[in-house]
């Protein structure tokens, strides 16, 4: 029989207030490091999601071609209201593209710490959950970091707070507010979509809350969340549903010849345990278990479990067309799992088996001194180069850049570099009379282009002659659907020379490697070239563009 959740015990020590004040610093202050970290000579540049975000800002509208807008019209926000300073101050853009990131990790612990308190009403438990949040790499990227995933999961958290309230409390205006925020996380990230039948689920499954299905506030929160999706229709409406093609694309459900993954699943495990630093993710599998709805005679308890595991188990089962996924794809599980598993934990640690409790104890220290350690890492290995490097070793013709094996922050860094050099060839041919326009070999070039290059310079993306799938560059004015505005024009393109670029321009120059170092060590590179003379391609060069989306 389990243990009741409510008992005072291992998180019972301080006093309601004193835990308020404690989250009261935590948060704030855990904003005020990730601020500094941004100002203070960051070490990462955008990153291509990032820098391609930022360009969508810079041409607003109700939807794009992989995403909806809320992450654009955020990053618009910040750059019109913080980006003046932040350029005077740091030389760069960068700190304003995040800045948003920095708010919503903030009120994601904030919706955590309120959410915890409504199911467990533990205040020092939901302290925990949120010093264990901030020991979490994946929390503190996101708090750092400007991709769809902070918008997303800040909408996700307060659903979840409001959501409940709405239940457990009876509270009218909180269904319409939930519904607001699920519509607004669909405009972030379309998985926000779940959320909705997820809630329905704990309904159907909870005959205490059952009749709530028959009653209008349910049913006018789901009318309300699917606001969200209407921008995002419209916009594919007058697209021809590349969005759809796109994402079906990405799922594997197109995939060429339906082919089936069948170590996908395992893969997706295996990676959610390593993200997770294996522990946290034991913890959130146990406290699935013991749980589980059948069991659980806590219907608060009960809320947290059907809004976490349906979303781990959409992504499970859809490994076996992607062949594991994308790290980040279920991460929403893990918000109100993080706190069922710290309450499985605070009852692991009233054990009477004492060795239980030391072994515990042992391995939750171990644990978040290594998610401490590894945040840390990540936001500035730089230090670790030394050691990443004798790990490596040295570069040679067939791995020419060693460090990006154990360095995953490497693709993040170099940007500025490739852009000074981008500057000095644009400066050079203004001073032979020539106004070049800037280009990349795929969708994550021109972003970083346009972002680093003084000026900020509209870049373009030559992905289709490439061989890459669409992006949103395709479907804006560009060089490949609209030659006649680029006719005889000279272009930098970032990228090798594609025997298909050769027949869109009159002259091709010699192709220049931009090689960032850090510490002596290669980090990236870009082959850099100026094609002179653009014509427009001819016909069987457009009809060799693959349609992959």
């Amino acid at each position: 029989m389990l243990m009741p959740l409510r008992r005072p015990g291992v998180f019972a020590a301080l006093p309601a207030w004193s835990c308020h004040v404690l989250a009261g610093l935590l948060i704030p202050g855990a904003a005020v490091l990730h601020s500094l970290f941004l100002l203070r000579n960051c070490p990462l540049d955008l990153g291509a999601d990032e820098a391609h975000y930022w360009d969508w800002s810079r041409h607003l509208d109700c939807s794009y071609y992989s995403k909806g807008p809320l992450v654009a019209y955020l990053i618009r926000l910040s750059c019109e209201l913080l980006g003046p300073w932040a350029e005077v101050h740091t030389g760069s853009l960068m700190p304003a593209v995040r800045a948003p990131a920095v708010v919503c990790g903030s009120l994601l612990l904030a919706s955590l710490y309120v959410l915890t308190i409504q199911v467990f009403r533990r205040e020092t438990l939901a302290l925990a959950v949120v010093a264990i949040a901030l020991t979490l790499p994946i929390l503190a990227a996101g708090s750092s970091l400007m991709t769809i995933d902070a918008p997303y999961t800040c909408c996700w958290g307060w659903a979840l707070v409001l959501c409940h309230r709405a239940i457990f409390r009876g509270s009218v205006w909180a269904w319409s507010a939930a519904g607001l925020l699920v519509a607004l996380g669909i405009l972030a990230k379309y998985t926000m979509g779940l959320f909705v039948p997820s809630v329905a689920l704990f309904l159907l499954t909870s005959a205490e809350h059952r009749p709530l299905l028959r009653r209008p506030g349910f049913w006018w929160f789901s009318a309300v969340a699917t606001l969200g999706g209407l921008p995002i229709l419209v916009w594919n409406a007058q697209h021809g549903w590349v969005t759809f093609r796109h994402v079906l694309g990405l799922s594997g459900v197109v995939d060429e010849g339906s082919r089936l993954h069948w170590t996908g699943p395992l893969a997706y495990v295996g990676a959610q345990c390593v993200l997770f630093l294996v522990f946290w993710f034991i913890a959130w599998t146990a406290a699935m278990w013991a749980h589980r709805p059948w069991a659980e005679a806590d219907p608060g308890v009960r809320y947290l479990w059907w809004l976490s595991a349906p979303m781990f188990a959409w992504f499970w089962a859809f490994s076996l067309k992607t062949g594991g996924g994308e790290l980040n794809w279920p991460v929403t599980a893990y918000l109100s799992g993080l706190v069922l598993a710290a309450a499985w934990l605070a009852r692991q640690l009233e054990s009477p088996s004492a060795w239980y409790r030391r072994w515990l104890k042992v391995n939750l220290g171990l644990a978040c001194g290594l998610g401490v350690a590894l945040t840390l890492f990540v936001h500035n290995t730089t230090r670790l180069q030394p050691v990443l490097a004798w790990l490596s070793g040295p570069p040679t013709p067939e791995n020419r850049f060693p460090l990006r094996r154990f360095d995953p922050t490497c693709r993040l860094r170099g940007w500025r570099t490739l852009a000074a050099e981008v500057d000095r060839l644009r400066e050079e041919l203004a001073a032979e009379g020539d106004d070049p326009i800037l280009a990349g070999y795929s969708w994550t070039v021109p972003g970083e282009l346009g972002l680093y290059c003084k000026g900020h310079p509209q870049a373009y993306s030559f992905g289709l002659i490439y061989g890459d799938r669409h992006s949103q560059y395709d479907l804006w004015h560009n060089p490949i659907d609209n030659p006649e505005a680029f006719v005889g024009r000279t272009f930098i393109i970032v990228g090798g020379v594609h025997e298909n670029l050769r027949k869109g321009f009159e002259a091709i120059g010699e192709t220049h490697e931009i090689i960032h170092y850090e510490k002596d060590q290669p980090i990236s590179s870009w082959l850099v070239t100026i094609c002179r003379g653009f014509k427009g391609f001819p016909p069987e060069v457009l009809l060799q563009m693959r349609e992959r989306f």
